[in-house]
């Protein structure tokens, strides 16, 4: 798993789109990794991609810390993707029950660090509840906080690791319980709880 541009934001609107196009074609070259491209920018995600080939090794997200950003789910939905996904993180307040139809993949995890913010119960499981409805897989990273190690990641006693699996030649990503680690699986999002 490649997370593209991790410390900033490729769809950034001072990254022209011809070097997002040179981007595009490295990743198509490089088809046995799998790339994560996470902004804050949907709306100019779904602009770009319009005019670059849908590749199934390419994984488009947006961040929503909170339910002022709920939108970007409409223009993460617009993106011509093959696994499109959110993380709800650092999950600052309440986002609801919010729509994820379209998506397959939702990360929720609370801020860390010396200011963090703490976050509610009930905003996990507002997410976790709206995973459920939408067939979404759920992936729930951190509790946060000063110190996220004594935190920890367990969310009623256990880990949620959902993840999606992506074949090149499933047209839409379909929901397994198998284990993602058996070799030759071709199957989408595994439930783990």
């Amino acid at each position: 798993m490649v997370f593209v541009n991790s410390m900033s934001d490729l769809l950034h609107t001072g990254v022209p789109e011809e070097f997002i196009g040179r981007v595009w074609d490295v990743m198509a070259l490089a088809s046995e990794h799998t790339f994560q491209i996470l902004t804050k920018r949907p709306e100019r995600m779904a602009k770009v991609v319009q005019h670059l080939r849908v590749l199934p090794n390419v994984w488009l997200g947006t961040s929503i810390e909170s339910a002022n950003y709920l939108s970007r789910l409409d223009d993460l939905r617009r993106a011509r993707a093959h696994v499109r996904f959110v993380s709800f993180e650092p999950l600052l307040s309440s986002v609801g029950q919010p729509d994820l139809s379209g998506v397959n993949w939702a990360i929720v995890g609370g801020e860390s660090g010396p200011q963090a913010r703490p976050m509610d119960r009930n905003w996990v499981d507002d997410i976790h509840a709206a995973c459920r409805k939408h067939d979404t897989a759920f992936f729930f990273k951190q509790w946060g906080g000063r110190n996220k190690k004594a935190t920890g990641r367990a969310l009623d006693g256990k880990t949620w690791d959902e993840f999606p699996i992506v074949s090149d030649r499933a047209e839409t990503p379909q929901f397994s319980a198998q284990d993602r680690s058996q070799p030759g699986m071709d199957l989408i999002p595994r439930r783990t709880g």
